[in-house]
């Protein structure tokens, strides 16, 4: 590979990794506001046959949270933002041989995305967060729907996007260039369903071990303390919800497709090297690519078989019936970030368990053990979501659309991007994001600090902040 497409890469990379850790918490965070704030609109007593009526100091306390982790939603907004403009442009100036072939696919999902689900949520975001004194109970309660909506929808553009370079259809080459045949074809993509569910469960599953995490820190400070216990138990609920849903169905039927759309890619996040009747599930193991096997291993005998196709003697492809040249281009790399993926996720679920276990016998509270461990588990969810990208951008490769541009040939010409420019910006990026991240933290250090009693409409010291970041 040359040396200018590796920069670009790695650029690129360094980019979508460092924006995503906004976006994972934004669209898992929206979910738990939004049911926070319905808690509170339809527990008042004129909504009768509401299964959430609360007394008002209940219903208070719900408001108050929900208005609190929106001011966190609205940090990690902001900085989401600032973040993923440059890669955007990233597209015209390092990938522009790329985008010229597939603009005219991809630019309707992402024109999309900007003009209907980022323009919603930032007008309904700024609706909530100017406060129900200003705006009737209904359309206050109606802006937090909307929020989730906006950043949910938002999310499945840019996967839809994603699952055309992972399994492109529904389109037709004219004078060189990709054109779209059927807006609902790309939209019904195959691959785009199962994938997308799987994607937004990781960000809930993120979203309710941050709530989890915080509300387990203000009980172990011993401050705000009703606050601290709705978090905690919105928080560990939501977590064992998702996690479970996160292996299956979603996790289980995301795999299915990749096993038959990118057997390269399954082969490879499964270590297999050779095809086989009744394959095992390989829970550990190290790849040796030079010698095509999987060393110290720990296996499942038939099961890998079993789960992919409910047949325990199904046969399946591995590397050895795929050319080399078509292979992932780190067979480790696609196999480790997979099962950091898959272990983690069975840890969280662990975890989540034992948390609701003890929430149902009224213990979770005052388990010190059990809040140091759900304060300190919540950046695995993080870990997870990062190591599940980085399994199916990967595991892509060599091309960047699935069978039809190879990476090496989506790349800007080196006389025009070369790896000394791509040098240059991408130690650019890294200071400047450094300085985003001092900023960021700082926002969210200060609200943690102030905490869930000055939650509401954003001060205008705290305004100014978050203006200063976007």
């Amino acid at each position: 590979m040359s040396s200018y497409v590796l920069v670009d890469r790695l650029q690129f990379a360094f980019t979508i990794t460092y924006h995503y850790l906004f976006p994972i918490l934004t669209m898992g965070l929206a979910l738990f506001i939004a049911w926070l704030k319905t808690v509170a609109y339809l527990g008042r007593p004129e909504h009768r046959f509401s299964p959430w009526r609360k007394s008002d100091a209940e219903r208070e306390d719900y408001e108050t949270a929900a208005r609190f982790w929106a001011k966190i939603f609205a940090v990690n907004f902001a900085v989401g933002v600032v973040t993923g403009i440059p890669m955007e442009f990233q597209f015209g100036t390092n990938w522009a041989t790329f985008s010229n072939y597939a603009g005219g696919v991809i630019g309707q999902t992402l024109a999309m995305e900007g003009v209907f689900a980022f323009f919603a949520e930032s007008v309904f975001l700024a609706v909530f967060l100017a406060g129900r004194e200003r705006f009737s109970p209904r359309v206050h309660w109606l802006s937090s729907l909307f929020v989730f909506v906006g950043s949910w929808l938002s999310g499945f553009f840019i996967i839809a996007t994603n699952a055309w370079m992972q399994h492109p259809v529904s389109y037709s080459v004219s004078h060189g260039k990709a054109q779209l045949d059927s807006l609902w074809g790309l939209l019904t993509n195959p691959w785009l369903g199962w994938i997308y569910a799987h994607n937004m469960n990781g960000a809930a599953i993120t979203g309710a071990f941050v709530l989890a995490a915080m509300g387990a820190l203000y009980l172990l400070l011993d401050r705000h303390h009703r606050f601290a216990r709705i978090s905690l138990r919105v928080g560990v609920v939501g977590a064992l919800i998702f996690s479970a849903l996160q292996i299956f169905p979603t996790g289980d039927r995301a795999a299915h497709n990749v096993a038959h759309m990118q057997p390269s890619t399954f082969a490879a996040m499964e270590g297999m090297f050779k095809s086989e009747k009744g394959a095992p599930l390989v829970i550990l193991g190290n790849p040796n690519t030079e010698h095509r096997r999987l060393d110290s291993s720990l296996a499942m005998p038939h099961f890998l078989s079993f789960l992919t196709s409910h047949n325990w003697d199904e046969r399946l492809v591995g590397l050895d019936q795929i050319p080399t040249n078509q292979w992932p281009d780190s067979v480790p790399l696609v196999y480790y970030a997979y099962h950091i993926m898959v272990g983690l996720g069975t840890i969280l679920v662990a975890i989540a368990g034992v948390g609701v276990l003890l929430l149902r016998r009224g213990r979770l509270f005052r388990s010190r053990r059990m809040l140091w461990t759900l304060m300190l588990a919540f950046p695995f969810s993080y870990i997870a979501n990062i190591a599940g990208w980085v399994t199916a951008e990967t595991g892509r490769q060599p091309w960047v659309i699935f069978g039809v541009m190879r990476t090496s040939q989506g790349a800007s010409p080196a006389d025009s991007v070369p790896a000394g420019t791509g040098i240059f910006t991408l130690l650019g990026f890294c200071g400047l994001y450094l300085l985003v991240a001092v900023l960021y933290l700082v926002l969210i250090l200060k609200i943690v600090d102030r905490g869930p009693e000055d939650s509401g409409a954003p001060t205008p010291s705290t305004a100014a902040s978050a203006g200063a970041v976007a």
